[in-house]
């Protein structure tokens, strides 16, 4: 009889923890959608708002679109940056397959090497590949003046304009869309090209037919990523673009240069639309797509081919070349007096003291956001995906908070700024007093950079054995410990890359900040605008070489850790 009443206390007080645990689970589910809506929801509801007010707060309806639509200026800016973005996107998606091809359908040597050339743009800020533009090809530039002497000016690439543009976005946007191709042809049923192969097929019509077909998504994910990233950046356009405007700098000439933030706000949707447009083609893309690769799959196996490793090393030398020099030439021109003139090798503009930046402060300043950023919004964005992910039940709340959490990858930076200018500078709302401030500037970059670290996380709580957490509630151990001592620990590899990803980015932004940043809070990356608009491109030159040695040794701290990591899992795993 004592024994049944035990156990029937027991099991009484198990089901009152399970109540107690979905009761808090639905309170913290609460206040994480209500803390998503304050900051995704409620600055885009007062952006559009804005859109429909004159300068004086009055509501005029559509007369500021109407007034867009007359205006030549802005509607041309439109078409520019629909036309840079669409070139953009045909130039670098046949690149991209390319290299990814060569990486993962080959077999020379030196892929490692390749690989990390092909990413080495997405360490450097945008304008640094504007920078580098204007010392090869600029008035001035390396090739201009240097190599074949004083080219004739019709012989020289006029560089400042749409074709500037071009090529900076065409290297900004290559890095993305080569990781996406390559992970795209890493997945691949062999028995398909051998079928192919009994039936005669050239390499043609297996690259027709078989290629091409299993990396469809991976290609239209990638022309999204391509359009949206080339059509939404402000970088490079403000370093080579010249007198031909784009949204990107149409937006900041509204807001900043004439205050006209009724304009700003319009200006502002205009650069959302083709963004969000594509970013729901690729959500309904991802729907559809079914899985190439089953359990009966057999790996691709790389045939020897003397033919086609040389054209693979010929293409993988022409890209690295260029990477290399594009890159190189900035470093290069960090370190030397006065470009082209004197080439001896100096130190001195690294002192940013007498150049626009007034000193390190910017750089610092940079570096502290970007910590902040990094460890606030891994915590926040693993916390939160684990809580939609790990909670049961409430499936209506759940799916309006991953909604939240994917929506920023819709959202240009510039807009997301835009939009906490009229938030946060709102005279009733009480979060006022963190324009201006570092908060700010911190929360811009979790709320910009926020869906792709929340992807990676879902994707790897996904994987996890959800028996984990009904043993851990089958013996009465509470959630919290199972997080830290379980899942934290299983998911330390996504963490860490989610770490790496928002610091790299937040260090090299400058369009969801160009807006946000106070008088003593100046960032590295818009100092290197700055610094290039007053003339001084050394010490631009120079800031951006310290910002992609610091993003490179970031990601090099992580590669240690994570190798470190792996060999304790497979320690683990022999015993």
């Amino acid at each position: 009889m004592m024994k049944q009443t035990s156990s029937h206390i027991t099991l009484g007080k198990w089901k009152q923890l399970r109540i107690r645990g979905r009761g808090s689970s639905l309170w913290t589910l609460l206040i994480v959608l209500l803390g998503l809506v304050t900051v995704v929801i409620l600055p885009l509801i007062f952006l559009f708002r804005q859109a429909f007010m004159d300068q004086n707060g009055v509501f005029v309806g559509l007369a500021n679109f109407a007034k867009y639509g007359e205006s030549p200026a802005l509607l041309q800016s439109l078409q520019h940056s629909l036309t840079v973005s669409v070139l953009t996107t045909v130039i670098v998606i046949p690149l991209a397959f390319g290299l990814a091809y060569v990486l993962t359908r080959t077999d020379i040597k030196g892929k490692g090497i390749i690989k990390g050339l092909a990413m080495l743009p997405l360490f450097a800020p945008t304008m640094m590949h504007g920078l580098a533009l204007t010392y090869l090809f600029g008035n001035q530039g390396l090739f201009t003046t240097g190599f074949f002497g004083a080219l004739p000016f019709e012989w020289r690439i006029p560089l400042y304009g749409p074709v500037g543009i071009l090529i900076a976005e065409v290297i900004y946007t290559f890095p993305q869309a080569f990781l996406i191709m390559m992970a795209g042809l890493m997945i691949s049923d062999y028995r398909l090209y051998e079928a192919a192969d009994s039936m005669g097929a050239s390499h043609f019509k297996k690259l027709w037919s078989i290629t091409l077909p299993s990396v469809k998504y991976a290609l239209l994910s990638t022309a999204t990523v391509c359009f949206t990233l080339s059509f939404t950046d402000y970088g490079a356009p403000k370093v080579v673009g010249g007198q031909y405007s784009v949204l990107a700098t149409d937006v900041y000439k509204q807001v900043v240069g004439q205050q006209n933030m009724s304009m700003g706000a319009v200006v502002g949707i205009m650069l959302t639309v083709p963004a969000v447009l594509a970013f729901i083609l690729d959500r309904i893309v991802t729907r559809k797509q079914q899985a190439y690769v089953t359990s009966k799959s057999v790996p691709y196996a790389i045939k020897r081919n003397r033919l086609r490793n040389t054209f693979a090393y010929l293409y993988a030398g022409i890209f690295s070349l260029v990477i290399v020099t594009v890159m190189g030439a900035v470093v290069f021109a960090a370190f030397v007096k006065k470009w082209p003139y004197n080439l001896s090798l100096t130190m001195d503009n690294f002192n940013f003291s007498k150049a626009a930046a007034g000193g390190f402060d910017p750089f610092w300043n940079s570096v502290q956001m970007s910590i902040m950023t990094a460890v606030l919004g891994t915590v926040l964005i693993f916390a939160i995906a684990y809580l939609i992910e790990n909670t049961k039940g409430f499936r209506g709340l759940r799916q309006a908070a991953y909604f939240l959490s994917i929506l920023p990858m819709a959202l240009p930076g510039l807009v997301i700024g835009l939009a906490f200018i009229y938030f946060f500078n709102h005279p009733g709302n009480p979060l006022g007093f963190m324009y201006g401030t570092m908060a700010i500037l911190v929360l811009a970059n979790i709320l910009h950079f926020y869906s792709v670290p929340f992807m990676t996380a879902t994707t790897t709580l996904k994987m996890m054995d959800k028996e984990f957490d009904q043993v851990s509630e089958s013996m009465n151990v509470g959630r919290g410990r199972t997080f830290f001592r379980v899942t934290v620990p299983l998911s330390m590899s996504a963490i860490l890359e989610m770490f790496v990803y928002l610091f790299v980015n937040s260090m090299v932004t400058i369009s969801a900040v160009v807006f946000l940043y106070g008088a003593d809070l100046k960032l590295a990356s818009i100092m290197i605008v700055n610094m290039d608009d007053a003339g001084d491109t050394a010490q631009a030159a120079a800031m951006s070489v310290l910002i992609v040695l610091l993003n490179l040794a970031v990601r090099g701290g992580y590669e240690a850790l994570t190798a470190r990591l792996r060999r304790k899992t497979a320690a683990w795993q022999k015993r």
